[in-house]
């Protein structure tokens, strides 16, 4: 039985340097700006991205990998190794068809394999903490189960809580669920927004203007963590301050072990546009 096999999608949102030192998998979605078509994380970066969102006419939109691209991934891991199992983590089910397309491809496979599809409930680096985690676990010889154990425990543990500049990108692109009574808010009200159990986007609070949104979710995280020891992430798209800022909030308010920065990549860029910012909490 050879190690275990870690797959993802570039939703996760992990750094290309990250997962080649930990033999992350990972299987493109694409961003489509009218009919030029760019390979999330391949052919376009994040600060393109962003750089061409600001000139765009219309939003871009983006598609999920298809079931024969996770399958062509899946095959190639099992050239290599035939009798290690496969933990594949993907964007929250309910977001996107990238699970669903995770799943298919694991049921076309001509051969016997022991792939594990699993739907991280989350988006961008909170798929990342996820995989990131289970990879550490894999190439420290962890079995199969010890992973799933410990992806759930974190899944179930990690909260995040952010800020879009315009609900505009959410609207459109059909991603809105709960939050969609607050399209329209005037007078600077900022919604809150977290994701849920199923990783669907919800508000969870509005306040007038920014920084008053930024103290009322460092007081939700001391509400949530206490004292306890915690890492904390800080997602950025194009307004590092603003992330800092947010960022420096919420370390005030925590007993942080361990900090870290992600960028929002092309994909869910597209749908929290410019300007979001985020952060991501979990017990250490």
């Amino acid at each position: 039985m050879g190690n275990v096999r870690i797959v993802t999608d570039s939703t996760a949102d992990i750094p290309a340097e990250l997962r080649k030192k930990l033999g992350i998998t990972m299987v493109p979605l694409k961003v489509l700006f009218g009919e030029e078509t760019y390979v999330d994380a391949v052919t376009i970066t994040a600060d393109q991205f962003y750089t061409k969102l600001k000139l765009a006419q219309t939003l871009p939109t983006t598609s999920q990998p298809s079931p024969m691209e996770f399958s062509e991934a899946y095959e190639r891991l099992l050239q290599e190794d035939p009798d290690s199992p496969i933990i594949s983590i993907h964007l929250a089910a309910c977001l996107s068809g990238t699970y669903q397309s995770a799943t298919i491809a694991q049921s076309m496979l001509e051969q016997e394999a022991d792939i594990t599809v699993v739907d991280s409930k989350s988006a961008s680096y909170g798929i990342g903490t996820l995989v990131v985690r289970a990879a550490e676990m894999a190439l420290a010889g962890s079995d199969k189960e010890s992973i799933l154990s410990e992806v759930q425990r974190l899944r179930a543990d990690l909260t995040i809580y952010f800020l879009v500049d315009s609900l505009d990108h959410l609207h459109k692109g059909g991603r809105l669920g709960r939050a969609s009574a607050l399209i329209g808010s005037i007078l600077n009200i900022k919604p809150i927004l977290s994701l849920d159990s199923e990783g669907g986007i919800h508000a969870v609070d509005k306040v007038r203007g920014t920084k008053k949104a930024m103290a009322r979710i460092a007081d939700m995280v001391k509400e949530g963590y206490g004292s306890d020891p915690v890492a904390l992430t800080i997602f950025k798209t194009d307004n590092e301050a603003a992330a800092q800022e947010l960022g420096d909030r919420v370390k005030s308010e925590l007993n942080v072990q361990r900090i870290g920065y992600a960028t929002v990549g092309p994909v869910i860029g597209t749908h929290a546009g410019p300007g979001t910012t985020a952060v991501l909490i979990h017990r250490v």
